[in-house]
């Protein structure tokens, strides 16, 4: 199915062209008959090479290896490769240098460059000379085309890092002055540093659109910018109180009663909390915004808070309370699911019988079906992230992975995951959808229904070799799976459709019958899924709770931790730009009734 980018080239019949050179992604359009002259001259300009630098441009073909374009046979051929294939765009890689001799590839290049996800790359958009990246804006910002403002909390709006030119995305590629242009009338024009009050260049009274624009997401490396944009809003000149609440919610820190912790990751650490005004419990979710406040990073707390709202909605997802925030965190207080996960409960288990795999699935499934059909793909389904409520029923809770604003035929690229459950499109670059979800359900099912991962082999002592990432990619990618024989016809035949490499073939990814197909394999036909969701199927195990508190089911190593806030630095404080988070307090009414608003 094509993607945005796909569609867009249609509109005006131009290529899109990913170019990977220097730690940056570097995207351009290109007129399908470009001589090879005219492609290298771009080349040659949108990487900064002077005239008589020699340099490489290879593109990869479809099975992801690289290919130098050297000649007009070999540039058409990728041109005609990316219109049969209905490719996204092309995708290639310079090198500010050539091989010593024919064959041989270019000094400093490395092969795993190649694989989506090895490094991360900063993205950026060449047009009419100008070198757009996309950023976030405070409210003041306006775009310098359409005249409307640029703001949220999404990235929304793009700035040129030679001129400083703040468009939005959609108008970015009709902005008719160059960057060289501009940056001569520069020194006549009166404009207000970073307000974005700009001549509107190339547009007329009546030009602006009134359509939409999406918020954009990609990973990029996590280093913090000491010079903030001039948009943003301004620090304060004394030291902040790490504590200090700000925003409006007529919620804050002081309204629960820290209980104890009860997870820990990369960015958060999770907290049993109690609600003062009511006495009930809730997991509060903490995250220092200094580990945030880069462009894109924030971009995955944005969709978290998102996801957690729609969430709210459904028996088997995890719920938002609320939000709120302090001068040095944010907090979401989300329901607290006091099972355990499902990791926690296999450790004691091992394997579990088919029924009990059936039952999981089941709710897994219409977790899922729910979020996609909400545009929302998961990309995160793990054994960690299925817990276990006090009555036995799943919840998946952790949506920082998710991809929101999906629409049907609509597709996605960015490299994410947990590697064990990684979908083989995924490693392959290719761009994808729903189908990575229903991949990760299939390995899903296989761990419960076997005891162990359908690549396990990784770790091997014997094989150091075999204990890496990539090792594990290619097992993904390349190795059949091998399904138990202690397994029922109808489990191994699900397992098959769930893991099968190609997604256009995978159980559930069919674009008119995908979930019907789930929904009427043999495996699930003794499965009334209109109960299954009013939650009127008995679990198959109800965790063993003394009190609603009781955390017998979580991690010693976590519980016994000591419940304080780390201590702040102030001068880590007063470089966090506080309008970054302006929004982000929510109060969910559905959570909050029958309670006293605090």
């Amino acid at each position: 199915m094509p993607g945005e980018s796909m569609m867009a080239a249609e509109e005006d019949g131009m290529i899109p062209i990913k170019a990977a050179f220097n730690g940056s992604i570097l995207c351009i359009r290109i007129d399908p008959n470009v001589t090879l002259e005219d492609f290298l001259q771009d080349m040659r300009g949108i990487c900064n090479f002077p005239e008589k630098q020699n340099f490489t441009v290879k593109w990869l073909d479809e099975d992801g290896d690289p290919c130098t374009i050297s000649s007009q046979e070999e540039l058409e051929e990728a041109i005609r490769l990316y219109e049969l294939n209905k490719d996204s765009n092309i995708n290639i890689h310079v090198f500010p240098t050539v091989p010593v001799r024919p064959g041989l590839p270019c000094p400093g290049e490395d092969r795993n460059i190649y694989r989506r996800g090895a490094r991360r790359w900063r993205k950026l958009y060449k047009v009419n000379g100008h070198t757009f990246q996309p950023k976030r804006f405070s409210r003041r910002a306006l775009c310098a085309y359409c005249a409307d403002r640029i703001w949220g909390l999404g990235r929304q709006g793009y700035k040129c890092v030679d001129c400083k030119l703040l468009v939005h995305k959609k108008c970015h590629r009709l902005v008719k002055e160059s960057c060289a242009e501009r940056q001569a009338n520069l020194s006549t024009l009166d404009e207000r540093s970073g307000s974005g009050s700009l001549p509107h260049f190339g547009s007329k009274p009546g030009d602006r659109s009134d359509s939409h624009h999406k918020r954009s997401k990609s990973g990029s490396p996590r280093h913090r910018r000491k010079n903030r944009d001039s948009t943003a809003s301004s620090t304060p000149s004394t030291a902040p109180n790490g504590n200090d609440k700000i925003g409006n919610s007529p919620i804050s820190l002081d309204d629960f009663e820290l209980l104890r912790v009860i997870g820990r990751g990369s960015y958060a650490k999770v907290l049993l909390v109690e609600l003062k005004a009511t006495s009930r419990v809730y997991a509060m979710k903490v995250i220092k915004k200094e580990l945030v406040t880069d462009d894109e990073d924030i971009d995955w707390v944005q969709t978290e808070k998102h996801v957690f709202e729609t969430a709210s909605n459904h028996p088997f997802l995890v719920g938002l309370h609320s939000c709120f925030q302090t001068v040095s965190r944010l907090f979401f207080v989300i329901e607290f699911v006091s099972g355990g996960d499902l990791m926690f409960h296999m450790q004691r288990q091992r394997r579990l019988p088919e029924e009990h795999a059936r039952f999981y699935s089941s709710e897994i499934s219409l977790a899922l079906n729910f979020l996609h059909e909400g545009g929302v793909i998961y990309r995160d389904l793990k054994l960690d992230n299925v817990l276990l409520d006090a009555d036995g029923h799943i919840k998946l809770t952790d949506y920082g992975m998710c991809k929101e604003g999906l629409r049907p035929g609509d597709t996605t690229s960015t490299f994410c995951g947990t590697p064990n459950y990684i979908a083989p499109e995924i490693l392959r670059g290719e761009d994808y959808d729903f189908s990575v979800d229903w991949w990760a359900l299939g390995v899903l099912m296989f761990e419960m229904l076997a005891g162990r991962s359908p690549f396990d082999i990784v770790g091997n002592a014997d094989h150091p070799d075999q204990n890496t990432e990539d090792y594990l990619f290619q097992v993904i990618l390349e190795k059949p799976i091998r399904i138990p024989r202690s397994l029922s016809v109808k489990a191994a035949s699900v397992l098959k459709g769930f893991l099968n490499k190609n997604p256009i073939e995978r159980l559930g990814c069919h674009p008119q019958t995908g979930f019907g197909d789930i929904t009427g394999h043999p495996f699930f036909k003794t499965i009334d899924w209109d109960r299954i969701e009013s939650r009127q199927v008995t679990p198959p195990y109800k965790p063993h709770l003394q009190s609603d508190r009781d955390l017998e089911h979580f991690d010693p190593q976590f519980t016994e931790e000591p419940i304080q806030l780390t201590p702040d630095d102030p001068g880590v404080l007063s470089q966090i730009d506080q309008g970054e988070f302006e929004g982000f307090e929510y109060i969910n009414p559905l959570l909050m009734s029958g309670e006293e608003c605090v």
